[in-house]
């Protein structure tokens, strides 16, 4: 079965997106390949076709968990099956999803960085059959990246113990960025292959507005633009303040951010999905990997804190080729609030040094122990208990993380845990008062391996289905059996998680690395200082400002942005665009005819667009 046919078995599809059979055929044949394409692009398929067209396991290392849960289940649909390691595992559960993974005939291994370099996953990768190394977000390598992680430096290390080729994948990626992942990917005698797809998003159509009531735009855009939308602030409490005044103005909205429960998450995900929530009010939480092709409208009522998070976020819109609008919202204010964000978001090297030990006191851990130890870490009770600042604190954790001493995972979802404590012979004497309670016992034995001997994770769609329950009516049941003795339930839970990478140091012993401080720091400012550039300058079409950015310096205006439109330029691409429809066979000899003709009198853009077209 060849790659269409793989496509097609899989996902329906008789044809490839731009640059997705080059990206496979570069895989197939046993090159590593680092592949860049915008939001949108597909880049799942990139990998999945080739890993299941090749014997063995693929090892996809990505820092978002809820992606890789939502692309295991994907794969689980079709057929495939797949498995993900990430923090808030118990060992039990890391050890038994990996003997799957070695003996189950899985296809797919998912894995969180900072699970690479632990020993249990060292362990198993002898008998771990690897067809491919996939690299997800892998701008997270680059110490130039706009989102650093340290654990992805393992990958690295990783190669030297695992002869696989390499597919690795952005959507947001500098020329100096590229170059890094590839000389931090690469080994000795193996070629890298670079594959860039162009970032045109020829329907996408950026508006940027400079405005002092920032809600009375956001609804006037909602009421002009017609379809599903996403609406991005930085503040969960904004957001919840934001979609009740949209409902209040007749705008079907709701609103999304980390702080809700999983069950809650889920539900207004699949509502939006169905068109039943039109606008989505939220954080970047939502939208890593939605599979929602028809959103016509990204609105950003926050200056986000870099052009590579808008570009991604801005590319959710117009998936399927059709007209949508990105449009970002802002005013003076944004640019002052900017410049306050970066003296929190890097807060002093002995602040962070401070929050190190408190970190260590607050779990009762002593000096010299607490290697690979992971605690649940409730953000707002460790800043009441000192009385600290919570967005300092936040920042001194991601700067710990940044330069190698913890992983810290936010919003982790810790699912339902079950072992049933009576043996198979007691149940047989045992006949609950309520049907369902029996229906539910019988399903967690079906579809738990292992259940008896070990607290182990549940599916609870899968158990509902199964018995024809409500995820609520699951909740109870399962309270009711362990009232009765019959198992140990431990409900799911929601919390942020942090893994310790060494034992703890006496003060004055802890590595900082003040060197890549002042280096993250001047990229944070020149981030900041090219997206202030973007929404203040009126002068350079919006998409070409973007690509220029992004390192692709030959792409003409785009015709319909706010400064093309100001400009007149989109009037000249509709007087083009017209001539070509109506000169349909001599159209390409008399457009050379005008940009030969020194007197023809055409802007530099008409020039530039007639060019494109003739090559």
């Amino acid at each position: 079965m060849d790659a269409r046919e793989t496509l097609k078995k899989y996902w329906g599809y008789d044809s490839f997106r731009p640059m997705q059979e080059e990206i496979i055929n570069c895989a197939l044949e046993g090159k590593d390949v680092l592949a860049i394409l915008p939001t949108g692009g597909g880049k799942s398929v990139c990998f999945q076709v080739p890993c299941l067209m090749k014997e063995g396991l693929a090892l996809v290392v990505t820092p978002l968990i809820a992606l890789m849960k939502d692309q295991v289940q994907n794969l689980e649909a079709r057929g495939i099956r797949a498995a993900a390691l990430y923090a808030g595992m118990t060992r039990r559960e890391l050890d038994l999803a990996l003997n799957n993974a070695a003996y189950g005939d899985f296809k797919f291994l998912y894995v969180s960085p900072e699970r690479l370099g632990t020993a249990l996953f060292r362990s198993y990768l002898e008998i771990l059959k690897v067809s491919y190394i996939v690299v997800d977000e892998a701008h997270c390598i680059s110490q130039w990246g706009y989102d650093f992680r340290p654990d992805y430096l393992q990958i690295g290390e990783l190669r030297k113990s695992v002869d696989a080729p390499v597919i690795a994948l952005t959507a947001t990626a500098t020329p100096a960025v590229a170059q890094d992942i590839i000389r931090r990917l690469s080994v000795e005698g193996r070629e890298f292959t670079l594959l860039k797809s162009g970032f045109e998003r020829e329907n996408l159509n950026y508006i940027v507005r400079e405005c002092s009531d920032k809600f009375g735009q956001a609804l006037a855009v909602c009421n002009s633009v017609p379809g599903s939308g996403i609406i991005y602030l930085r503040s969960r409490n904004k957001c919840e303040e934001l979609s009740s005044r949209l409902r209040a103005e007749g705008i079907s909205a709701s609103f999304y951010h980390a702080g809700l429960s999983p069950q809650m998450r889920a539900e207004r995900q699949e509502a939006w999905k169905r068109g039943e929530i039109r606008i989505m009010v939220c954080t970047n939480a939502f939208g890593m990997g939605i599979d929602k092709p028809d959103v016509r409208l990204v609105i950003h009522m926050d200056l986000p804190e870099s052009p590579e998070a808008y570009f991604q976020e801005a590319g959710r819109a117009g998936r399927d080729g059709k007209t949508s609008y990105a449009v970002l919202l802002w005013n003076p204010t944004d640019l002052q609030r900017s410049s306050r964000l970066e003296k929190i978001s890097f807060p002093p090297l002995e602040y962070i040094a401070d929050i190190y030990q408190k970190l260590h006191i607050y779990n009762s851990i002593p000096y010299d122990q607490g290697e690979g130890r992971q605690i649940k870490f409730d953000l707002s009770e460790f800043c009441s208990h000192f009385k600290l600042e919570r967005a300092r604190v936040h920042y001194a954790l991601v700067y710990l993380e940044r330069s190698g001493h913890i992983t810290y995972s936010e919003d982790v979802d810790i699912p339902t845990r079950v072992r049933i404590i009576r043996s198979r012979n007691e149940l047989y004497d045992i006949e609950p008062d309520d049907p369902l309670m029996g229906a539910v016992l019988e399903s967690l034995m079906r579809c738990c391996p292992g259940i008896f001997g070990f607290t182990v994770c549940i599916n609870e769609d899968r158990i509902c289905s199964r018995c024809s329950v409500s995820v609520e009516q699951l909740h109870k049941l399962l309270y009711r059996l362990s009232l009765e003795h019959i198992i140990n339930y431990i409900p799911s839970d929601r919390s942020s998680v942090i893994v310790l990478h060494h034992d703890r140091l006496q003060p004055g012993n802890v590595n900082l690395q003040p060197d890549r401080y002042g280096m993250l720091l001047q990229n944070y400012q020149q981030r900041a200082e090219a997206m202030a550039g973007y929404v203040a300058q009126k002068s350079e079409c919006r998409s070409r400002y973007l690509l220029r950015y992004f390192g692709q310096e030959d792409s003409a205006p785009c015709g319909h942005c706010d400064v093309c439109r100001a400009s007149g330029k989109s009037n000249e691409l509709q007087i083009l665009q017209e001539f070509l429809a109506s000169h349909p066979d001599a159209a390409l000899q008399d457009v050379r005819a005008l940009v030969d003709d020194p007197s023809s009198g055409l802007s530099p853009y008409a020039l530039e667009l007639y060019r494109r077209i003739i090559s």
